[in-house]
């Protein structure tokens, strides 16, 4: 049984951090040429209708999915519940965002929204459509199923939406896009997963699920709604090209993060819940796991501060020098957030989404207020509230793992000191390696082989544990 579990567990990370990888590969290859085809007002149009998007996109995906992974005695009818109750919300969701549209347009005075909301909102209803298929893919861990669904979606969406952007349709090529795209990943789901519902809904199986996933729910929605506020106050309170500047450097700074972050809620999740009720297993596995996530994700958000500039000046041209600051300190904001969703999944596969739930509203709670006393302050002051929000709301999780798990707060913080210590010192070489280096490529280039020379000859200097398991994993991969 462990050694199955290891070996899922193993595939599963594997899998998912190559789908993740390959899927921002692909998606900031997409990027830089859409960047330089289309302008910073085409970008901040579509972010002004993210929060909406977002947090209908949450609803559908963060209540009765995780609930039936969760599940420990889930049955066929429990699937075709929940697949019915995906589908009502999702059209639901769909007729809300259709008949709100004039309303948004008017809100942000830009008449197009109320035409791109009708049609980039169509996804939702596909998106419910399929929601069943991944989360039966996510509890057999057959990642590598998944794996080649998500880079073939994202490949069907990049090609289309630089074909549209070469063809003059500017704005549109984005929403088009994700039609296609959407309903590519539905398509796909369906013709691989090999299941089709039955025609019955059981309020019984609703009620059981329910406990668990309106918290789940809930928590999706404050999540949903804090992540997207930056949006919707810059969208409103500033021009265009501001949110468009946001968003471009909110993605780059998200590109490593949400490889990680989809790495870890797809495995992590599914791996903590098998071994639930086996609490010394548990504290095992979320060390390692804490330890190997602050060693990968720490260096590469702190290399992406030091070559900012070169990265976005080589990219996107200097249109877009604007959003290097913003990228820079959104990098430092975001590199705990990995840390964070280790965490919570820990906790949700406890069962405690009554806990999580008072963590998202306590953290969410701090992050408005940071938010409401840096608005008067522009964006860039806003930008640095959220490394202040990032920092205490990782302290929060760390706590309550420590009351839930009776895991020690300075254990946890000794898993995260080595490696934060060692892209410190990686980060101040590279600034000084290429300071001197005028051109954005050169530096670039040197600066990621001296950043990562440095990094990992540091690691083994001092022995690293992090190092150990990267090695473990690798001699994993061989013996397998």
């Amino acid at each position: 049984m462990a050694a199955s579990l290891q070996r899922k567990a193993f595939w599963g990370m594997v899998w998912n951090f190559a789908e993740s990888f390959s899927l921002q590969i692909i998606q900031f290859i997409i990027g830089i040429f859409m960047a330089r085809i289309l302008q910073p007002s085409d970008y901040g149009m579509v972010g002004m209708l993210s929060i909406f998007l977002t947090i209908s996109n949450m609803l559908i995906t963060s209540g009765f999915y995780r609930a039936l992974i969760q599940k420990k005695d889930r049955t066929a009818i429990d699937y075709s519940t929940v697949f019915y109750f995906n589908i009502v919300v999702g059209i639901i969701l769909y007729l809300v965002l259709f008949f709100s549209s004039p309303y948004i347009a008017l809100f942000y005075n830009v008449p197009i929204l109320e035409d791109l909301t009708k049609v980039i909102a169509i996804p939702l209803i596909l998106n419910s459509l399929s929601q069943v298929q991944n989360a039966k893919f996510a509890i057999e861990m057959n990642f590598k199923m998944l794996s080649k669904i998500s880079i073939i979606t994202a490949i069907i969406t990049g090609i289309s939406s630089l074909y549209m952007a070469y063809s003059g349709f500017g704005v549109w090529s984005i929403a088009y896009s994700s039609v296609i795209g959407e309903s590519s990943r539905c398509i796909l789901l369906w013709f691989f997963a090999n299941w089709t519902p039955l025609w019955k809904f059981s309020w019984k199986s609703f009620r059981e699920m329910f406990s668990f996933g309106s918290k789940m729910f809930a928590s999706g929605l404050l999540e949903s709604i804090y992540n997207n506020l930056y949006t919707l106050i810059i969208g409103k309170k500033f021009a265009t090209t501001e949110l468009g500047y946001y968003t471009r450097a909110n993605g780059y700074a998200q590109l490593p993060v949400a490889t990680f972050n989809n790495a870890l809620s797809k495995v992590t999740f599914p791996m903590f819940c098998e071994v639930q009720k086996d609490d010394e297993r548990m504290i095992l596995l979320y060390h390692k796991l804490l330890r190997f996530t602050a060693f990968i994700i720490f260096p590469i958000m702190m290399l992406f501060i030091v070559l900012a500039r070169p990265l976005i000046l080589f990219m996107i041209t200097d249109k877009w020098e604007s959003c290097v600051i913003l990228l820079q300190i959104l990098c430092l904001s975001y590199v705990w957030h990995p840390v964070q969703i280790v965490n919570i999944n820990l906790l949700q596969a406890k069962g405690r989404a009554d806990v999580t739930l008072k963590i998202d509203i306590l953290k969410k709670g701090i992050g408005v207020l940071v938010l409401c006393l840096t608005i008067p302050l522009g964006v860039v002051a806003m930008c640095i509230g959220l490394i202040v929000v990032s920092l205490i709301s990782t302290l929060i999780n760390i706590y309550f793992t420590k009351r839930i798990m009776h895991i020690e707060i300075l254990s946890q913080v000794k898993d995260l000191c080595p490696p934060l210590l060692y892209s410190l010192f990686m980060m101040i070489i590279t600034y000084f390696a290429t300071s001197l280096i005028p051109q954005n490529g050169l530096r670039i280039f040197v600066g990621g082989v001296v950043g990562i020379v440095t990094y990992f000859f540091v690691a083994y200097l001092f022995r690293s544990k992090e190092l150990q398991y990267l090695f473990e994993f690798i001699n994993k991969k061989k013996s397998i």
